[in-house]
């Protein structure tokens, strides 16, 4: 009974802690309200060959990072290891501080992680949008992150922030129904089902058009970023099948969106963790943007000059919407280059918990280590789990330090890394 009744009195105390510094950590209902009324003078862009405009015909370059994690939240930034997908991250957890705990703690986390101070922070270092990653569960009755069809929650949250800082959002679906990739990334099941499924098609394409509905006259949102990332390269021998599937699911996707919102632009990734464009058979609508990702590599002109010459033959913009996670002067190398070549860009990630390879960083609680040293354990049988388990006491301790610790408030830059993107530093 003693180890049921300690359980019980920290999910309690966990829940009135951060009940409590919602009222901090959350902008009020006087503060959204101002949010909405504040005149947005930002307008759509659109494509004009391969720049990409405003409604005066006056170029934007973009230039911005990822808010990876905080609404799909990825082991490796966690410290998991193996355990690097939502549903696996959110089944460790369980396995921790059981359900009630959990439930407060991915409240306190989608509280904390990413605020209106951080999109503040953004604005005034000199990014132009950040790219939005989401999971398409959050508009589904799932059980997501302790929460069901969440997503327009968040998505009206950070957009009204976006709006009173004039930074634009580019809303990438990370993970797609049946999964777009096949890995730990887009939460699957190791295999791209999305394109051998026509229930999660159809999910996808409905998701995307009741995003569209909402959305269509919301100039803060730059662009339908429809897919991050698909077909990973285990599955090559299948690659023109595949790639077949992703076309006309593009297709598809964007003839319906088409039908509700025609202003908005388009971002496609290529296939093969987005590097493969052998998948736009065909150019099929006039205001899309063709994005590539690109991580670990020697910095030279050959490194992005196919994507470059696509550009150049097709007459469409480019953007290259996840590159990073390396040391600070190959940020600065690689930033360079794609300035001299005019390509569009978003460096991965925003923030990320004691790591230098990102512009924001914060402190790793001192018995985290326990959450990640657990991760690694065997946990293949229940007594296992049961075997390897660690204190809950000092577990609840440390997610709790993670939450406070995360706030932009505790946050730290990573002066040579922000530097690197020719961002301002103080």
């Amino acid at each position: 009974m003693k180890k049921y009744s300690i359980t019980f009195v920290l999910a309690l105390l966990f829940s009135v802690i951060y009940s409590c510094k919602e009222k901090v950590t959350e902008n009020t209902k006087e503060q959204i309200s101002t949010s909405k009324e504040i005149k947005n003078t930002l307008s759509f862009i659109k494509t004009d060959g391969t720049k990409l405009v405003d409604t005066l015909g006056n170029e934007i370059v973009l230039k911005g990072t990822n808010i990876g994690n905080w609404l799909v939240p990825e082991g490796y930034m966690f410290k998991m290891e193996q355990v690097n997908s939502p549903r696996k991250i959110d089944e460790l957890l369980y396995e921790l501080v059981g359900p009630d705990s959990l439930q407060v703690f991915w409240k306190g986390f989608l509280n904390n992680y990413i605020t209106h101070d951080d999109i503040k922070y953004l604005k005034n270092i000199g990014v132009n949008h950040i790219r939005l990653p989401f999971n398409y569960k959050m508009f589904t009755d799932d059980l997501y992150m302790g929460e069901r069809n969440s997503g327009f929650k968040y998505f009206d949250k950070i957009i009204d922030w976006c709006r009173e800082e004039q930074l634009y959002v580019l809303l990438d679906m990370h993970a797609a129904p049946g999964g777009q990739t096949g890995d730990n990334i887009d939460d699957s099941y190791g295999y791209p089902y999305l394109f051998k499924s026509k229930s999660s098609q159809d999910l996808m394409t409905k998701i995307w058009v009741d995003i569209a509905k909402k959305y269509k006259d919301e100039p803060v949102i730059i662009g339908y970023d429809l897919v991050n990332e698909p077909i990973a390269h285990y599955f090559n021998d299948e690659l023109d099948d595949l790639n077949h599937k992703l076309f006309l699911l593009y297709n598809r996707i964007i003839k319906e969106i088409r039908e509700v919102d025609r202003e908005h632009t388009i971002f496609l990734n290529g296939s093969n963790w987005s590097g493969n464009f052998d998948v736009f058979e065909e150019l099929v609508d006039p205001n899309v943007v063709y994005e590539f990702h690109k991580y670990w590599f020697d910095v030279n002109q050959e490194s992005i000059q196919k994507y470059v010459d696509f550009r150049d033959t097709h007459k469409v913009p480019i953007y290259i919407g996840e590159t990073g996670e390396n040391t600070d002067e190959w940020i600065n190398e690689f930033r360079i280059l794609l300035d001299k070549n005019e390509v569009n860009w978003c460096f991965w990630p925003y923030k990320k918990m004691n790591n230098t390879k990102g512009i924001m960083n914060f402190e790793q609680p001192v018995d985290y280590h326990l959450i990640t040293e657990y991760a690694k354990s065997d946990r293949s049988s229940f007594a296992k789990m049961r075997e390897n388990r660690p204190d809950v006491i000092k577990v609840q301790k440390a997610l709790n330090e993670y939450l406070e610790n995360s706030l932009y408030k505790n946050n730290f830059v990573n002066i040579g890394y922000t530097k690197g993107l020719n961002f301002k530093v103080d």
